[in-house]
């Protein structure tokens, strides 16, 4: 249950500067503690996203807790909404059109954590899922974050500023839950 992929990204380089200060000429992502570049966004977001109603959707089924499935609720139409805003900045995008996003399908470290998930029951389900949701949106807000703050496209830039509230009231109340279920 460690953070998503995306931040692992940003931690390993901005731990290590050489990496961060290659040249123009380089090509792939491009993440620093200071930006995101844009491919990195729109291949990370959807995945991220995507993994947060997932793992909702099993808190729905397999919670015990009432506040944990309203949590998983509200997840589930919030982030549903956030995969529509996605595809509309995407397709509005001017950097955007060569970029494919994450399909469907969860990337291995994402389904793992599913998987784990799906194999918990009773507290122990409702201790894994308040874990990785709080590993998630800490990861999510510090992506957004960064590249609302950084970001070459405009509108995808103009959707992680308007993501952002919602994603930082969940990294709120998932708090709260850890706190309720000591």
């Amino acid at each position: 249950m460690k953070t998503l992929l995306p931040l692992v990204a940003v931690a390993l380089l901005a731990a290590a500067p050489a990496l961060a200060q290659s040249d123009s000429d380089a090509v792939g992502p491009m993440v620093t503690a200071n930006k995101v570049d844009t491919q990195t966004f729109v291949t990370t977001a959807p995945n991220a996203n995507e993994f947060e109603i997932q793992s909702s959707k099993l808190a729905e089924e397999k919670s015990a807790s009432a506040d944990v499935k309203a949590f998983a609720a509200d997840m589930i139409k919030d982030h549903g909404k956030v995969a529509e805003d996605f595809k509309a900045a995407l397709s509005q995008g001017q950097t955007t059109a060569s970029i494919k996003p994450a399909g469907p399908a969860l990337q291995p470290k994402e389904q793992q954590l599913l998987d784990e998930l799906k194999a918990a029951t009773g507290k122990e389900f409702d201790a894994k899922y308040i874990k990785m949701q709080t590993d998630a949106h800490k990861d999510a807000v510090a992506l957004f974050s960064t590249y609302a703050n950084s970001g070459d496209d405009p509108a995808m830039k103009e959707f992680a500023k308007k993501t952002l509230p919602v994603l930082k009231m969940h990294e709120k109340h998932v708090k709260e839950l850890a706190v309720a279920h000591q």
